[in-house]
């Protein structure tokens, strides 16, 4: 390299530092310094504050919070009581949107809903990809897309952000909550949580070898929005979606 180039690129490097020494300057004036910080500040505490770990609202306002967060994000919900005012709503919703085709997961609490649903003329898929080869895997995917309505029992919700959480696995596949037009989620009340981190603790306790294939949040509806800002709902996951609080 030659001489001129080096100065050249050493006058660079002076320039830019002393832009940044004004820069960083400038930010403590703001903030009310004399001078910028030289080390980084302590932090005296980790993630949430203590207090935060204490707060738990009484089941009802569990409910009412989960509702008012999860309709301002654009969902629908209902309180029922017990799986058979569930079973009556969601057969009233099949005929009302004439909806010919339902996935529904292969779970233990949704075996009633699947009997009382045998009766009507909807097509229904049962999801079990355990010990599926590829083929058949493709199939359950492609009967999502066809869905009209995808049936999920969720595993937590979550009152303080109106949010569903939803785990993967062989017998419980993401598509089923993602692809069909409507999703219709059944959350069990004793499963409403007030705080996300109660969600999530007993998740990173478990050894990596018994953690879900996927740990999935849903608040509301799919909304996808371009660089405009002109939103669209339904592109990328269901349009129509209802939280179905059992008691």
């Amino acid at each position: 390299m030659a001489k001129s180039d080096a100065a050249f690129l050493q006058k660079l490097q002076h320039e830019a530092l002393k832009d940044q020494e004004a820069f960083f300057a400038n930010i403590s004036n703001r903030l009310g310094r004399a001078k910028p910080m030289q080390t980084a500040p302590a932090h005296p505490m980790k993630g949430a504050p203590e207090f935060w770990g204490q707060v738990d609202l009484p089941l009802e306002e569990r409910i009412h919070l989960f509702m008012a967060n999860w309709q301002k994000a654009g969902g629908h919900t209902q309180r029922l009581k017990g799986m058979e005012e569930a079973q009556a709503f969601i057969a009233d919703f099949i005929g009302k949107t004439q909806a010919k085709h339902l996935i529904i997961q292969d779970q233990a609490e949704l075996e009633p809903l699947r009997a009382a649903l045998a009766d009507t003329e909807t097509d229904i898929t049962v999801w079990n990809a355990e010990g599926a080869d590829p083929a058949a895997k493709d199939e359950l995917v492609a009967k999502a897309a066809g869905a009209d309505i995808g049936i999920v029992a969720v595993e937590h919700a979550v009152a303080y952000t109106g949010s569903l959480v939803v785990t993967s696995a062989a017998t419980r596949g993401r598509s089923v909550s993602l692809l069909p037009t409507t999703f219709i989620a059944i959350i069990p009340v004793d499963r409403l949580r007030t705080k996300l981190g109660e969600v999530l603790r007993p998740f990173d306790e478990l050894a990596a070898k018994d953690r879900p294939a996927g740990i999935h949040f849903i608040s509301g509806p799919s909304r996808s929005a371009d660089i405009e800002n002109d939103l669209t709902i339904g592109v990328h996951g269901p349009g129509i979606v209802y939280a179905l609080i059992i008691e």
